[in-house]
């Protein structure tokens, strides 16, 4: 893809009405563990950070969701990340977690908890530290890796949330998408 960096200088002369985002706000991500693994997100997506605690479990729902929470009266989907991943659930420990992310959908917002193992830190990963996906030999799928960032010599996974949060997908896997799931007669 284009360079980033050259994008961002560029980014005056982007049309009226679109924001821009400031360069420093996008180099924050949230680093995470799940199955032994560290992966991030880019925390301008992430909305809190709460304990794990108190999921409602919903019958019928593909193995992926843990659940619901009721968040300040809202009711948010729970995404156990390592199902998602196509690994073992996660076990429930005192360091496990669920990070609350937002995502847009059809022109609204919607918030999904991801279950993690647990929450390391916030970190900068400029532009020219991230390198483009593997082709192969990820142990998730591909289209979940929006790239690879180093830091300190490692690799963190960095997540394209979109992707794996997919309201669409989830929504045809569940009918959770406001809409009544069609029945078929």
């Amino acid at each position: 893809g284009p360079d980033m960096t050259q994008a961002l200088e560029t980014a005056s002369s982007v049309p009226a009405g679109q924001a821009v985002t400031s360069v420093a706000d996008n180099h924050q991500y949230l680093t995470f563990s799940v199955c032994g693994e560290v992966f991030a997100i880019g925390i301008l997506n992430i909305k809190e950070i709460i304990e794990y605690g108190s999921v409602t479990e919903i019958p019928m729902m593909p193995a992926f969701i843990r659940g619901v929470i009721n968040l300040r009266g809202a009711v948010v989907p729970v995404i156990d990340l390592s199902v998602r991943f196509g690994r073992q659930p996660t076990q429930i420990a005192r360091r496990t977690s669920i990070v609350i992310v937002e995502v847009a959908h059809e022109g609204s917002k919607q918030d999904i908890g991801i279950v993690v193992d647990a929450v390391h830190e916030v970190l900068e990963i400029t532009a020219r530290d991230i390198e483009p996906p593997p082709a192969f030999g990820a142990k998730i799928r591909t289209d979940f890796i929006q790239g690879m960032g180093k830091v300190n010599e490692k690799f963190v996974i960095l997540l394209n949330v979109d992707r794996v949060l997919s309201v669409e997908e989830m929504a045809l896997l569940t009918g959770i998408d406001g809409h009544s799931a069609q029945v078929p007669a």
